[in-house]
């Protein structure tokens, strides 16, 4: 399984990018350490990184009360990294669409 599993492309994350422009995040294997995701974002999209911040979301219980009964669940764990590039170097997600 590789290190990176998806790019993280939501309205928050979006906002960061904008804020400082070469700031993207990643959602990554849970075992991966800070070095290994470096090397996996620098050979896919051939920049440089400068440094990653990770952070470990844990899985939390969720219930809804509905017409037919309590339906119970629970949203999964994962880690996220928030890699910062070379300043100048950018990350376009959606060039070959």
């Amino acid at each position: 399984m590789g290190t990176i599993i998806k790019p993280i492309v939501t309205e928050k994350q979006t906002a960061i990018t904008d804020k400082i422009p070469n700031r993207f995040g990643f959602r990554v294997s849970p075992d991966a350490n800070k070095l290994e995701i470096k090397k996996a974002v620098e050979t896919m999209y051939n920049v440089s990184v400068v440094d990653v911040n990770t952070m470990n979301y844990s899985g939390k219980r969720k219930s809804r009360y509905t017409k037919s009964g309590v339906i119970s669940g629970k949203q999964s764990s994962y880690k996220k990294a928030i890699v910062t590039l070379k300043k100048g170097e950018f990350i376009d997600f959606f060039s070959n669409i």
